[in-house]
């Protein structure tokens, strides 16, 4: 049984004729008494009561007229649908970041918003670390880490330029200093982030190098309370821009610049090689790229070639 056989079907139906029906449609009698037949075949029943002259239905043809209605509306119904979701009236886009990355993803948000006001958005959150992985179990279609994963697999787009900032409260000893040293940090207090990540390593590795103690006295979940704690006096902290540049405008906290910890850092836009993106996900990414444009610098827009 297929849907055009239906519409013929039902154009007799509605018709009571034969030849009737074939005007409607746009076709030769025979050509209409054939697919009739066909779909007689294949519901094993008469539908049409050849002998009537008003082309009355059969039992059968009256409960298959219903069922067919139906079918032809959920085929309209599904047709819409994928109209709405091409012109972003309807659709939802899937999206992954830890705590740091979703920061970017504020202004672009609220950009898509602007864009896609029907598109429903969710950000889910999770190590970056793990995203490359969902991608893969197309738990999602995109996600922003700060790192490059496998060009073979995934496709990457850069979109924006953090730095580290060494951060303190106001009220701290070192606020007033226009910079210092790594070696004059040996005595500090660090509130550390205890989430294991390639940057907590270099961190390390850098005090280290420098032979210089690392006192992580405190450490914290999120990055929400490191720059509350060190807000309220407590120590310092070395924490990505992107999450503090708000407190460094209100003068909630000050940053202090360290020469021997400028580390740049590029968040990315990733998803897989083989994806067929939505539409929403690519009207997404034409937001990026008007975002990048409008804005400029931290925010660009740089597609990264595989063996690049």
């Amino acid at each position: 049984m297929e849907l055009n056989q239906l519409e013929t079907f039902l154009a007799v139906a509605e018709e009571k004729s034969f030849s009737r029906a074939a005007i409607r449609l746009h076709r030769t009698q025979p050509a209409v008494s054939q697919v009739i037949r066909k779909l007689e075949e294949a519901v094993g029943e008469t539908l049409f009561d050849r002998a009537a002259r008003d082309g009355s239905m059969t039992a059968s043809g009256v409960l298959l007229r219903d069922y067919a209605q139906r079918l032809l509306a959920l085929r309209r119904e599904a047709s819409s649908a994928l109209d709405e979701l091409k012109n972003l009236e309807r659709g939802r886009l899937q999206l992954a970041a830890n705590e740091y990355t979703c920061m970017y993803l504020l202004p672009a948000i609220d950009a898509f918003r602007h864009v896609a006001p029907h598109v429903s958005v969710t950000v889910n959150r999770m190590l970056a670390s793990r995203i490359p992985d969902e991608l893969n179990l197309r738990t999602f279609e995109l996600g922003v880490i700060s790192f490059r994963p496998d060009p073979e697999q995934f496709r990457t787009i850069a979109v924006y330029g953090d730095s580290l900032d060494f951060i303190v409260s106001p009220n701290h000893p070192l606020a007033h200093s226009p910079r210092v040293s790594i070696n004059d940090l040996g005595n500090q207090n660090f509130i550390a982030h205890n989430v294991a990540s390639p940057l907590r390593r270099r961190v390390i590795e850098t005090f280290q190098r420098y032979r210089t103690p690392l006192n992580m006295g405190i450490e914290l979940p999120t990055i929400e309370a490191i720059k509350r704690f060190v807000a309220m006096g407590n120590g310092v902290a070395l924490v990505p821009h992107i999450s503090v540049a708000r407190e460094l405008e209100m003068g909630e906290l000050k940053r202090i610049p360290v020469d021997e910890l400028e580390i740049k850092r590029i968040l990315r836009l990733v998803y897989r090689r083989q994806a067929s993106l939505s539409y929403a996900a690519t009207a997404f990414l034409r937001t990026l790229r008007s975002l990048a444009k409008q804005q400029g610098p931290p925010f660009y827009y740089h597609v990264e070639r595989a063996g690049g």
